[in-house]
């Protein structure tokens, strides 16, 4: 038996986006009454919806090539699909306020609470509780986001990501680009826009999957993010 803990967003018309981004729009393209050819239809039932998305749209994942012109040719098509399935581990940051920075010894004092060490190859989740807290309100934008040093540090770990509940990894106009930037260069990445990171506190290392969508040159896409355990 395995419990599976469902760490994503949903996605809908008019959610949230990091400022700048496309828009969500979802239009019903065809209804079962057009299919069936029913004259004057009292109901809608819709068979097909036209998206209108951007790669980066709820939880998703950020490419290599995301981070820097120069990592252009690591698009989320090119990169191993071992990078999306894993062993994960999730470190408790709920303490954190808006727009304070995670640091090397956060994180060392968040390993050293929970009995966890990060291993090569590990997907790391950064539980903040920002999402609960703050969705839809004018602070969604303001969460906790880690250092340039930490994000150095993660990747000197040789991970294959981490993940927060953010919209981005980084404090935006203090280090997120920094943050981007390092992971490029490092060659690891990142997920925004987690969600259900209160389930995973306290209980251990679990498998990670959250497999993107193969897009052709893409620099990102969503995913259904899942956190597996053994019962």
């Amino acid at each position: 038996m395995k419990e599976i803990i469902d760490l994503s967003q949903e996605i809908y018309s008019g959610m949230p986006v990091f400022n700048g981004l496309p828009e969500v729009s979802f239009t019903v393209h065809a209804t079962h009454e057009q299919w069936n050819k029913e004259l004057d239809p009292t109901t809608e039932t819709p068979s097909v919806y036209k998206l209108e998305l951007g790669e980066h749209t709820g939880t998703h994942v950020d490419a290599i090539s995301h981070m820097g012109k120069e990592f252009k040719d690591q698009s989320i098509d090119k990169m191993p699909l071992s990078m999306f399935y894993t062993e994960g581990i999730c470190l408790d940051f709920s303490y954190k306020k808006l727009k304070e920075l995670i640091s090397i010894e956060d994180i060392e004092k968040a390993c050293k609470k929970d009995k966890l060490e990060i291993k090569e190859g590990d997907t790391v989740l950064f539980y903040t509780d920002h999402y609960r807290n703050y969705f839809g309100t004018e602070n969604w934008s303001n969460g906790p986001g880690l250092t340039a040093e930490a994000t150095r540090w993660l990747g000197q770990k040789k991970i294959a990501a981490f993940g927060v509940e953010t919209m981005s990894p980084g404090i935006p106009k203090l280090t997120n680009k920094e943050v981007h930037y390092i992971c490029g260069e490092m060659g690891f990445t990142h997920y925004e826009n987690m969600i259900n990171l209160y389930q995973l506190i306290a209980r251990g290392r679990f498998q990670f999957i959250a497999l993107p969508l193969k897009i052709k040159g893409g620099t990102g896409s969503p995913v259904r993010a899942i956190a597996v355990f053994d019962k």
